[in-house]
């Protein structure tokens, strides 16, 4: 199965045919993907080269002419090294522009830590106004990036990564999805951590929401959810731990509630290891995420297994 980064350049290629708009921005990371896009398109396809800040400057110039910029690199290299002309060349500016990441939070452990971004989105959660689309397979990354591209002027980070689910569930850039229900709690998935949720409540009487789209966050939904199963909630989030804790509480703000947040630990991980190392390193497997949501939502500890 292709992954949802090599959805990217035929998706971009075909909005760019589309879409006189559409114009694709890029770092050096990802050129030779765009071949042909830039063939067909050389005024609107751009390698600003190994220049992070003017990555985001040149898209949000772009926007201030009435284009709807693509622009993509590693995620570290997208959102934090040039966060500050994220900060003002796209939001003080009030102009919009897709930002589209790789590599996530752990996705090429070799690379180092210079190369993983598990604090992305809850770096974006810093500015206002911005969509954040975490797709859990390349059926929904394609979904997502047209929602992203057709979304006016808005500011959209869709973060793409190699972990993916093995199945594509509909996805409409906008609301959560209820994938089981239950009475004893609510688990949010949020993108590529599903099937290792759905495995790690298997025989739990508990309600799955899969979210696709976390800002906005749906409320609505997970209120909806809680109506039926109670008011403790598990976030299971592929980003830093606690990412979207704010936005549950929100959400249950009149009511009373408890949080758990899980996701990528703070403490950095020295080793490079392999993707699945890491996720078992941060409790993000399925038996990790099966004793860590059993002890919140029992209130008791599961025997750890040899």
């Amino acid at each position: 199965m292709d992954t949802m980064r090599d959805r990217l350049a035929p998706v971009a290629l075909r909005l760019l045919d589309e879409d006189p708009r559409v114009a694709v921005v890029l770092a050096e990371i990802g050129v030779a993907g765009f071949v042909e896009a830039r063939r067909r398109h050389p005024d609107r396809v751009i390698n600003v080269g190994i220049r992070e800040q003017l990555l985001i400057g040149a898209a949000s110039g772009l926007a201030l002419t009435g284009m709807r910029p693509i622009v993509h690199t590693f995620a570290g290299f997208l959102v934090e090294r040039p966060f500050e002309q994220v900060k003002l060349d796209l939001g003080h500016q009030g102009v919009g522009a897709v930002l589209v990441s790789a590599a996530a939070s752990f996705d090429w452990p070799a690379g180092g830590y210079t190369h993983m971004a598990p604090g992305d989105v809850a770096l974006l959660d810093t500015l206002d106004g911005w969509t954040v689309h975490v797709p859990g397979h390349p059926d929904e990354a394609e979904t997502l990036l047209r929602h992203a591209v057709a979304a006016g002027d808005d500011k959209v980070y869709v973060r793409l990564s190699l972990q993916s689910n093995a199945q594509a569930l509909p996805v409409d850039g906008a609301r959560f999805h209820t994938v089981r229900e239950g009475r004893s709690g609510v688990v949010v998935a949020v993108g590529p951590t599903l099937d290792a949720v759905l495995d790690a409540t298997a025989g739990l009487d508990v309600t799955v929401l899969y979210a696709t789209t976390v800002r906005p966050f749906d409320a609505a939904a997970l209120r909806r959810a809680t109506q039926t199963a109670g008011t403790d909630v598990v976030l299971v989030e592929p980003c830093l731990a606690g990412t979207s804790t704010t936005a549950a509480n929100d959400a249950l703000a009149d009511v009373p509630h408890r949080v758990l947040g899980l996701g990528v630990g703070r403490r950095e991980l020295r080793r490079y290891g392999t993707i699945a190392e890491h996720v078992a390193a941060h409790g993000l497997d399925a038996r990790s995420l099966r004793e860590r949501i059993v002890g919140f939502t029992t209130g008791t500890r599961m025997p750890v297994r040899a």
